[in-house]
């Protein structure tokens, strides 16, 4: 599990030298350039209504527990880690993240993390942007064909990112989900 002698400090995209990754064992964590992107427009407040929370299908418990390290290490902007920013901020201390594979969860987002995180989040699945990273399956389209409100039959919108999330991601999941939720 990494801890603070694991950190790795750098530039955080021009806003700093802080943490851009941590090691556990011989791999290293880090944030994709767009997910950095993402959360720092998200930490200056560039989408006032914007909350962020975490599905992850982390395939053992080790792997959870080594997630939750590394998001409490890893800085989005110097001093604020994606932890502080997204359980502390966006939901006031409360780890809501669905995280794992563990029961209640299953390998199965649809079926599992996004109920729940519709359950204790309160955002209709219309309103969601998830991005998903899974090359051996299409999380997407589960979550798209399972998770829908009963009154728009309309679900999270959703982006593949099978290299990780990138600004071009980044900014086609903002466009897709602009489009999708265009007031008629």
């Amino acid at each position: 599990i990494p801890d603070e002698s694991d950190v790795i400090l750098g530039d955080l995209n021009g806003r700093g030298e802080g943490v851009i990754g941590v090691m556990s064992g011989r791999s290293k964590i880090s944030l994709n350039k767009g997910s950095l992107i993402a959360l720092q427009s998200h930490h200056d407040s560039k989408y006032p209504n914007m909350r962020v929370c975490f599905a992850s299908s982390a395939d053992t418990p080790q792997a959870e527990r080594i997630g939750r390290a590394a998001l409490k290490l890893l800085e989005v902007v110097p001093g604020t880690t994606v932890w502080d920013l997204v359980v502390g901020r966006d939901w006031k201390g409360e780890d809501i993240n669905q995280i794992g594979r563990q029961p209640p969860l299953s390998s199965n987002k649809s079926a599992t993390h996004f109920p729940i995180l519709r359950e204790l989040t309160k955002v209709r699945y219309d309103r969601m942007l998830f991005f998903d990273d899974c090359n051996w399956g299409d999380h997407c389209g589960q979550v798209e064909r399972a998770c829908k409100e009963s009154d728009t039959k309309k679900g999270p919108t959703t982006v593949r990112t099978p290299f990780g999330l990138g600004p071009d991601e980044w900014a086609t999941g903002l466009e897709k989900y602009a489009k999708n939720n265009k007031k008629r």
